[in-house]
């Protein structure tokens, strides 16, 4: 509930506050005495539009603040998801500078204009006679019969699931569209897989057939290398294992003299075994190298073919081409395991149908209940309200089509006269017929819905005697359940709240200012007194004046 309006500099306020309380509270005031402008204020705290040449004093800055009591409304997840710190007594408030600028914020946060028509929204409802319109939107209307049907748990259910199959719809169509394009390079990439998988690469194997080549190509040097390597360790004469052996033995001679001998002679002897190791290899690796001519080509084709391969798919490495053949792989399994993803896909969209279809007929089910519960209430209602001969007609109809709240279609028709055809809303009520309708639809949403604190602004416009008396009534049986504000004109409706503020205007020194105050029981008399029979208070008036507020 709105527990407190501050405004600063704006339009013909210098500096107002006031505080609003629970149950139903009226706010009366003269013609042109400001209650549009409190509305102006009130409409920028809820995010509409600023405008500069509304600051009553261009030099300096506007602010506005209103403060709501949110703790009932569940609004928790909402300031979440918008990074704004939750408190139960939540501020709002709005700036505007000499310059235009205009600033936003929720409990200090900075915030969008977006956020704060979005979190208004679940706050206060602004209600004048020009906006009955909404009484001709067909969202609106199933709103209304939803609440009575309590299918608010089901359509909630129901728009996940909606949400899930409208996702699986375009991964189908996405699968759909992925199998036309991969069908259409299915042979091509196929012949590239099969040629890849048919060449066996290996990671390495390209370095060592390289290696392998370099050897086969050179194999009359090797050899001639090799011969001299062992001509030079092995003769019997100069040959460097002799001479090791000789080197060897002059140290041993003298190895048991001392230690550093012993030392020197165990290095050389390591150095001998080392060597007749490394000359024993010499030769084995001179009797098993042979160049063999078929060896040489096959390992050239091989080569040549990786060769071919990386060229073909422009890649340098073995290890690429096993990427590529991986790639290929999966868009060939694509297309040869298509059919059966999409029939998964297909499968699964048809489990969700079926059960968001089943929660659809079940939404449609209550509402068909609960269509003539609402007429039946309307049409009371509106009888107490002077139009006893409107009748309502819904028409609703379980379709094949998805929608955001059901799969249903419906229309509504009136007749306002005994006899008259049904025609649409908007063609056969008229705008005191509407506010009346749109007064009764509040009242009846109010003991079904938790509805956040309402506005309304001279709904009571073109009604008076009886029927002003009987709207009082509703509006005060809706304050039961919520906060309802309203400005009127009628004495009836004035009377009825449980707080009367008025608005006024006053002459500072020749500086014409607005004000609005809380009026005391005396104050609240003379008030209504004055809407009863003008500026000469009569004591006829002020006795029917207390009668009213009796």
């Amino acid at each position: 509930m709105l527990t407190n309006l501050s405004i600063k500099n704006y339009a013909l306020i210098d500096s107002l506050s006031v505080n609003f309380r629970d149950y139903l509270s009226t706010i009366t005031g003269e013609t042109g005495a400001g209650k549009s402008i409190l509305l102006g204020a009130l409409g920028l705290v809820l995010g509409k539009r600023a405008d500069i040449s509304t600051l009553k004093d261009v030099d300096k800055k506007c602010i506005i603040e209103a403060k709501f009591l949110i703790s009932n409304y569940q609004l928790e997840g909402f300031f979440d998801e918008n990074d704004i710190d939750f408190e139960n007594e939540t501020i709002i408030r709005r700036e505007i500078a000499p310059s235009g600028k205009s600033r936003a914020f929720v409990n200090d946060t900075p915030t969008t204009l977006q956020v704060l028509q979005d979190l208004s929204e679940k706050l206060i409802d602004v209600h004048s006679q020009h906006q009955t319109h909404q009484l001709s939107d067909v969202n609106f209307q199933f709103q209304i019969i939803d609440a009575l049907a309590g299918n608010a748990p089901k359509i909630e259910s129901y728009k996940r699931g909606l949400k899930l199959f409208t996702q699986l719809t375009k991964d189908l169509n996405e699968l759909k569209k992925n199998q036309e394009t991969a069908t259409q390079n299915y042979e091509y990439n196929l012949h590239l897989f099969d040629e890849l998988k048919k060449a066996k690469l290996q990671t390495d194997e390209q370095e060592v057939i390289e290696q392998s080549l370099d050897k086969l190509n050179n194999i009359e040097e090797i050899k001639l290398n090799l011969s001299e390597a062992q001509a030079l360790a092995l003769s019997e004469e100069i040959g460097l294992q002799t001479l090791l052996n000789s080197f060897l033995t002059s140290i041993h001679r003298i190895s048991s003299f001392s230690n550093e001998y012993e030392a020197l002679h165990q290095r050389i002897l390591s150095v001998k075994i080392e060597f007749d190791d490394i000359a024993g290899e010499i030769e084995d690796f001179y009797e098993n190298v042979d160049f063999d001519p078929l060896e040489l080509q096959k390992l050239n084709d091989r080569l040549q073919l990786i060769y071919n391969l990386q060229k073909k798919h422009a890649v340098t490495t073995i290890a690429e081409l096993l990427q590529k053949q991986e790639e290929l792989s999966v868009k060939v399994d694509e297309v040869e395991n298509s059919s059966a993803a999409i029939l998964e896909k297909e499968k699964e969209i048809n489990n969700v149908a079926e059960k968001i279809d089943k929660l659809a007929k079940s939404i449609f089910d209550e509402r068909a209940k609960a269509i003539p519960v609402l007429v039946s209430k309307l049409e009371n209602s509106l009888e107490n309200l002077g139009m006893e001969n409107t009748r309502f007609n819904f028409s609703i109809r379980h379709t094949k089509q998805y929608f955001q709240n059901g799969k249903d279609e419906l229309q509504l028709f009136i007749s306002a006269n005994k006899g008259a055809n049904f025609g649409e809303l908007k063609k056969i009520a008229s705008g005191g017929e509407m506010s009346r309708i749109m007064l009764s639809v509040k009242a009846i949403l109010s003991e079904y819905l938790k509805l956040p604190t309402i506005i309304f602004d001279e709904i009571d416009t073109g009604v008076s005697g009886d029927v002003s008396t009987k709207m009082a009534d509703i509006m005060e049986q809706m304050s039961a359940n919520m906060q309802v504000i309203t400005i009127t004109h009628l004495p009836q409706i004035a009377a009825k709240g449980k707080q009367h503020y008025k608005v006024y205007k006053e002459d500072i020194e020749n500086n014409i200012v607005t004000r609005l105050k809380e009026l005391t029981e005396s104050e609240r008399i003379e008030e209504i007194a004055e809407m009863l029979g003008g500026k000469e208070i009569s004591k006829t008036a002020i006795e029917h004046a207390k009668q009213l507020l009796n």
